[in-house]
């Protein structure tokens, strides 16, 4: 029987997948229904000029809540391998130093934000009807940012250790609040858009802290744990009292002063799966931002219908992404512990699940379009912005296995090391999209836009698959190199 922190890598694949994978998709499912909620209270409470300022802001803030997820996914696969093989000094120096380095890079994009959100919007051809509103949201949504990041990099740490179910507590808990919260400051207060920023900065930054503080409590039993679990099996195999006690020295009960806080060579690993993770990660996001100025110039009412279709993707997304997440881990895992065999078979079934998420999707979206979009809208959302998000909606929901496929085999990538075609394949997938939807949407029309997406996911995933097929994934960490 696999203990409580080894399922990834002696449980059946599929099962440990399943396991892995639904906290994750449970979480991510309540966090996006905030973010739904922040759209459909200041839809239906405000105007769709509120909604559409929102929407503007959605693009850009998905990109720093991809960096952060990204940056979290790369340091975890770091430490899943050191988790796998053991290593657990090295683990723990690897958690601080990923830990020190996203704190200070999500200072600096704060302060960034701050300063250049407003001159974005602006360059993105934002409605003047609703660029004040988005402004305000962005200014407010920036000075949460550190937060994000250490929510994000915790939930992925927990992730790592084979513990999705403990990032799920703090979603569910800061998914709630801030619903309390949007009604309270929007419907009461009157705070309109500001209202939704400042409900979100706050329900995240209280579960930021009360994460980060389990964490480190869970990171200190493990590591106590192994330590003393060391102490027993020597102490079994000696007789001698005076060798054990001489021995003792050599299994410390916390890390040695010596290893630090911070390591460059760490950090080093960290960024060269973490940057191209977080590509990978940022790819819908980065494409949506560059290709907003094409929505925006078809006004407003377009941009609100627009912003509550990519409202439901992102929901639609969330199962893909959790099930390429888990077969990162899995990788990583079954890589330190020097179990390979066990990642292709990992692989297969990650497909299945896909295959049966797309399904129920699907079904979802053919059927139920029209009242999805009339929940952001409200009964008297313009013709257009229905029109809009219907159009959107109806064809989108044929194509998520394509997402799926691709985010499977990407993760399967990453969770091996194999950052080179992973790279160029979301490349490819940001050029396709960005350059169908800005050459044709002006000329045939906004459905171009979406028209784009699925051609993007497709050729991703022919890119990623063709490399995992070649099996040079399995080179990339040679065996010396797999406790890092």
């Amino acid at each position: 029987m696999a203990n409580g922190n080894d399922y990834l890598i002696e449980k059946k694949p599929l099962n440990a997948l399943i396991i892995f994978a639904l906290p994750m998709i449970i979480g991510n499912l309540f966090q996006q229904t905030y973010t739904m909620a922040d759209s459909a209270i200041v839809g239906r409470l405000v105007g769709e000029q509120a909604l559409a300022a929102v929407g503007a802001s959605y693009s850009l803030t998905n990109i720093f809540i991809c960096v952060a997820i990204g940056g979290g996914i790369g340091a975890s696969v770091i430490v899943s391998r050191y988790f796998g093989a053991k290593e657990y000094n090295k683990m723990r120096l690897a958690v601080y130093t990923a830990f020190i380095a996203f704190l200070v890079v999500s200072l600096l994009l704060a302060v960034l934000g701050l300063l250049l959100g407003r001159q974005i919007m602006i360059l993105l051809n934002t409605p003047a009807d609703v660029l004040d509103m988005a402004s305000k949201y962005l200014s407010i949504y920036f000075m949460g940012l550190p937060f994000l990041f250490m929510y994000n990099v915790v939930s992925s740490m927990f992730n790592a250790l084979g513990k999705s179910r403990i990032p799920l507590c703090f979603l569910i808990f800061s998914s709630l609040f801030n619903i309390l919260l949007d009604f309270c400051f929007v419907k009461y207060l009157g705070l309109g858009v500001a209202g939704v920023a400042w409900a979100t900065l706050i329900a995240q930054g209280i579960s930021a802290a009360l994460s980060f503080g389990v964490f480190l409590t869970v990171l200190h039993h493990l590591s106590y744990d192994s330590d003393h679990s060391n102490l027993r099996k020597f102490k079994e195999s000696h007789d001698l009292i005076h060798e054990w006690a001489e021995s003792k020295k050599a299994v410390p009960e916390s890390p040695p002063l010596s290893a630090g806080l911070f390591s460059r060579e760490e950090l080093f690993s960290m960024t060269r799966i973490a940057l191209p993770s977080i590509l990978q990660q940022s790819i819908v996001s980065i494409g949506m931002m560059l290709v907003q100025s094409v929505v925006n110039s078809f006004g407003s009412q377009a941009l609100a219908g627009f912003s509550a279709a990519m409202r439901v993707e992102s929901i639609c997304i969330v199962p893909m992404a959790a099930i390429g997440n888990a077969i990162s881990s899995f990788t990583a895992q079954n890589i330190g512990a020097c179990k390979e065999d066990r990642v292709s078979e990992g692989y297969r079934a990650a497909n299945k699940m896909v295959i049966f998420c797309a399904v129920i999707i699907c079904l979802i979206l053919e059927l139920f379009a029209r009242p999805i979009t009339l929940f952001f809208l409200g009964d008297e959302g313009t013709p257009t912005a229905v029109k809009t998000s219907l159009g959107y909606l109806y064809f989108i929901g044929w194509f998520f296995c394509l997402i799926g496929f691709k985010m499977a085999v990407d993760g399967l990538l990453r969770g091996a090391g194999d950052m080179k075609m992973f790279t160029v394949a979301n490349l490819v997938n940001l050029f396709i999209r960005v350059t169908v939807s800005v050459t044709l949407a002006p000329r045939l029309g906004i459905a171009m836009v979406w028209y784009s997406v699925p051609i993007g996911w497709f050729t991703n995933w022919a890119i990623s698959f063709s490399q995992y097929r070649t099996g040079k994934w399995r080179k990339v960490t040679e065996p010396a190199e797999r406790t890092l």
